[in-house]
C-alpha cells in the first residue's frame, strides 16, 4: 500500500470527526473526559488537516500544527480496516519528511497512556519526554 497525504477539505470533516470519536471515546470514558464534537470542529479550522489516502481510498486523517521549533501531530486516526498494515508507519515517515522540509528540529505528539499506538511511535524513535494523568508527551528529532 502506497499512501500519501492530501489537504483535507470541508467534506472530510464529518468522516474525520466520526472516526476520531470512535477511536477516542473509549479513552475519554476511561479517563473521565468529555468528548465534544464542537471542540473537534473548532480545531479542524485552525489546524493543518491532511487526508490519508491510498489512491482514491480515504484511510483516515492527520491533524498538524507547528511552532518555530516543532511539528506537532495533534491527531492521527486510521480506519479500523487498515490498522496494523504499515499505514501509520508510512504516515510518520511522511510527517518526519515534512518537518525536515520545513526545517523544524522536532516532531512532537501526545498519546493516551493506554493507547497501543505508543508502541508504533517508539518504534519510530519517539521517546517519552513528559506525562500527566492520562497522557504521555513524546518527541523525536526530525531527520537532518
Amino acid at each position: 500500500m502506497q499512501i500519501w497525504l492530501d489537504p483535507a477539505g470541508a467534506a472530510d470533516l464529518p468522516p474525520a470527526r466520526a472516526l476520531a470519536r470512535r477511536g477516542m471515546l473509549p479513552y475519554y470514558i476511561a479517563y473521565d473526559l468529555l468528548w465534544q464534537d464542537q471542540a473537534f470542529d473548532d480545531t479542524w479550522h485552525w489546524r493543518e488537516q491532511r487526508v490519508v489516502r491510498d489512491g482514491p481510498r480515504w484511510l483516515g486523517f492527520l491533524s498538524l500544527s507547528a511552532d518555530r521549533r516543532a511539528l506537532y501531530i495533534r491527531e492521527l486516526h486510521l480506519l479500523e480496516a487498515v490498522r496494523g498494515q504499515g499505514v501509520g508507519a508510512q504516515v510518520l515517515d511522511l510527517v518526519l519528511a515534512m518537518a525536515r522540509e520545513r526545517k523544524l528540529a522536532l516532531v512532537r505528539l501526545t498519546v493516551f497512556k493506554s493507547n497501543r499506538a505508543q508502541r508504533l511511535y517508539a518504534r519510530h524513535g519517539f521517546v517519552q519526554v513528559g506525562e500527566d494523568d492520562c497522557f504521555y508527551r513524546m518527541e523525536r528529532p526530525a531527520p537532518g
